[in-house]
């Protein structure tokens, strides 16, 4: 484990590693408290409002502690790197294990695909989020959130868990993020050719979105960090973010199913 730690959190580790002592752990639980909400803000950002965030919050308190129970300190490893991905790892097996999309946005998820495929075979081009609304009654910013939280939904349900629960696998983050597969030479030009269309797609957003856009997967803030950039409420980031990921769902769901 890395040595710049502080003589206070090296005695708070020492005290854990070595005599299980619970005011120790409670001290580092609080000392990366910071991990687990930066998680849950950043995956909330992806789920129905109906989601409670207290919920996704406990989940991620699952995997802090999951973390400092098997964490081995004589590696190489800052702990806040492999918490990191445990936390992120409890609260996406813990969503998977939930129905958390509610009935409601599914049954509009599938009205808004039907709809979708009858204005575009009509049209005979890509229809708007304001073309769709107006043929359901509903608002553009109910059908962005509803395309958004069901594309993350669909990603959810294709992503593998790490070791399935059993202790007997490897502990870390080469054996937390399994890539034990090869591309083909043609499932290889197929990503490419998917990533350079999203690519594509990005550089038609406006600039505003491209920034969220950019903001958020590349530079990683939370919306809430956008928000106080850009000087614009959470909430508007939050449909800002919605409204992005609408007009981008095309060249994302090839790049999921690949």
């Amino acid at each position: 484990m890395a040595s710049c730690l502080s003589p206070q959190e090296q005695q708070w580790w020492n005290l854990w590693t070595h005599e299980q002592d619970g005011e120790a752990a409670n001290q580092l639980v609080q000392q990366y408290d910071y991990l687990v909400s930066y998680h849950v803000q950043r995956i909330s950002a992806h789920l129905p409002k109906s989601v409670s965030k207290d919920d996704v919050r406990s989940l991620g308190m699952l995997g802090l502690y999951d973390a400092l129970k098997k964490f081995d300190r004589t590696r190489d490893l800052k702990f806040d790197t492999y918490a990191s991905f445990r936390i992120r790892g409890s609260i996406m097996d813990g969503l998977r294990k939930e129905d958390w999309l509610p009935r409601s946005v599914r049954d509009r998820s599938k009205k808004i695909e039907q709809m979708t495929e009858k204005l575009e075979q009509e049209l005979q081009r890509p229809v708007t989020s304001n073309e769709i609304a107006e043929s359901l009654n509903i608002s553009p910013e109910e059908v962005e959130e509803t395309v958004k939280d069901s594309l993350f939904a669909n990603v959810l349900s294709m992503e593998e868990k790490p070791n399935d629960g059993r202790e007997d696998q490897k502990e870390g983050i080469g054996y937390s993020i399994p890539d034990d597969r090869t591309f083909t030479p043609s499932e290889s030009v197929i990503k490419k050719e998917n990533y350079e269309e999203l690519a594509r797609e990005i550089d038609r957003l406006n600039e505003k979105e491209q920034l969220v856009i950019s903001l958020f997967y590349h530079e990683e803030l939370t919306l809430t960090e956008i928000g106080q950039v850009l000087e614009l409420t959470t909430s508007r980031i939050s449909q800002i973010h919605a409204k992005a990921i609408y007009k981008l769902k095309g060249a994302l769901q090839e790049i999921v199913t690949v």
